[in-house]
């Protein structure tokens, strides 16, 4: 990948992160002053779309959930396809640090949440809810600290996060998906044979891919597959090349016409929809319950605990190296900041969780809004500390 196109990407993200930070906040002031009974309103509003006999109507908060974020998956297939094929995940030596701290990273939050809620059949459901890194996030918090992190350590960051999304990816697939509907499955799966015709036989035209993704997200949401891997199974079927137009990507221009409305519009508006938790009648006591203090504990300890021992282990089997121009004191840091969970771990405590009740499903947001928020000062705090990243200006 070009350097100036991963600097315009860091710099995309960063003010991503800090636009979330004003839409959680935000969602809180809704949900604790007298707006309440109108942020609830706004995200209880049905709408629907008629065609014919065809009806689909849901919540505006569905329609976020399950339809702009489809888009934001779109944007991530998108990603890690180029990174697969041409970028940072498209050899073993570039791939193997990351690779092993995001493993790490997944596997130790959620014994740590397991271990927490093993005896709750409910609770058990969301233990992949600290297994999440929010990239756009993680990189706000890297942006305050300006060119004292290595840009090394910030590429680094960005591979681990794809890696994270695309296991999370599986995650959804795997143990998220609901009864099936076979007739809607069969109409999905003529879908994605047609989108796979028309890349082999070279259609570039991005307007032919939408209409064809269009029906096909209608048809997985009414399979009982998550309508959001639609996004992700319509971005691999986009050509990356073009034959005999060298320099053009079809891939890579809707990655780019995106990337703007999804860091700007569709992460803020999500996060506001799902960030508003009511502290009316919450005590210090609710913080000790099993399943905010599983998730809390999980991104806050276990994300950069299995990052770290994980990649130690790594390099010390020489299977790795660290970046160049990177310590482990700042290698930590960035490791914290993986355990800021927030938007994907939102995300995946909505499905882990359908049906539970608004206590349940306000603890598991309390304990994703506290586990990012710890994970954010102490990350922030040891790469402000770390003598390393202040003389990393000149090695950018």
């Amino acid at each position: 990948m070009p350097i100036q196109t991963i600097r315009d990407f860091l710099k995309l993200e960063s003010a991503s992160g800090l636009l979330l930070i004003g839409s959680m906040v935000l969602a809180l002031i809704c949900a604790n002053t007298p707006l309440s009974s109108l942020y609830g309103v706004f995200l209880d509003t049905h709408v629907a779309v008629h065609i014919g006999a065809f009806v689909l109507a849901k919540p505006l908060l569905l329609w976020i959930n399950d339809g702009l974020m489809a888009i934001f998956f779109l944007l991530v297939g998108l990603e890690v396809k180029r990174e697969v094929l041409v970028g940072e995940l498209s050899s073993i030596p570039q791939v193997a640090l990351p690779g092993v701290a995001a493993i790490g990273g997944m596997v130790v939050p959620a014994l740590i949440y397991v271990w927490f809620n093993w005896s709750d059949a409910t609770a058990i459901k969301g233990w992949a809810i600290p297994t999440a890194t929010d990239i756009a996030f993680a990189l706000g918090v890297m942006a305050l600290l300006g060119d004292r992190v290595p840009q090394a350590l910030k590429l680094f960051l960005l591979t681990l996060a794809i890696i994270d999304d695309l296991a999370a990816i599986v995650i959804i697939a795997l143990f998220y998906t609901n009864q099936l509907a076979i007739t809607s499955l069969l109409l999905a799966t003529g879908a994605i044979i047609a989108l796979i015709i028309m890349n082999r036989f070279g259609v570039t035209r991005i307007a032919a891919y939408m209409v064809v993704g269009v029906f096909f997200w209608i048809c997985v949401l009414k399979s009982g597959v998550h309508a959001t891997l639609a996004g992700v199974i319509l971005a691999f079927t986009i050509p990356l090349t073009t034959k005999g137009q060298p320099g053009h990507s079809p891939a890579q221009d809707l990655e780019h016409n995106l990337h703007p409305w999804v860091a700007f519009a569709i992460l803020p508006i999500f996060a506001f929809a799902n960030a508003g938790i009511s502290f009316v009648g919450m005590t210090p006591m609710a913080l000790m319950a099993p399943l905010p203090l599983g998730i809390s504990i999980g991104l806050f300890v276990g994300k950069p605990l299995g990052i770290i021992g994980f990649s130690w282990a790594a390099v010390k089997l020489k299977i790795a190296q660290l970046p160049s121009d990177v310590n482990w004191r700042a290698f930590y840091g960035m490791a914290a900041l993986c355990g800021i969970g927030f938007t994907m771990s939102l995300f995946i405590s909505t499905l882990a969780l359908v049906g539970v009740s608004y206590e349940v499903g306000a603890a598991a947001r309390l304990g994703i809004l506290i586990g990012s928020l710890f994970s954010a000062l102490i990350g922030y705090f040891l790469l402000r500390q770390t003598p390393q990243c202040k003389h990393s200006k000149n090695n950018d």
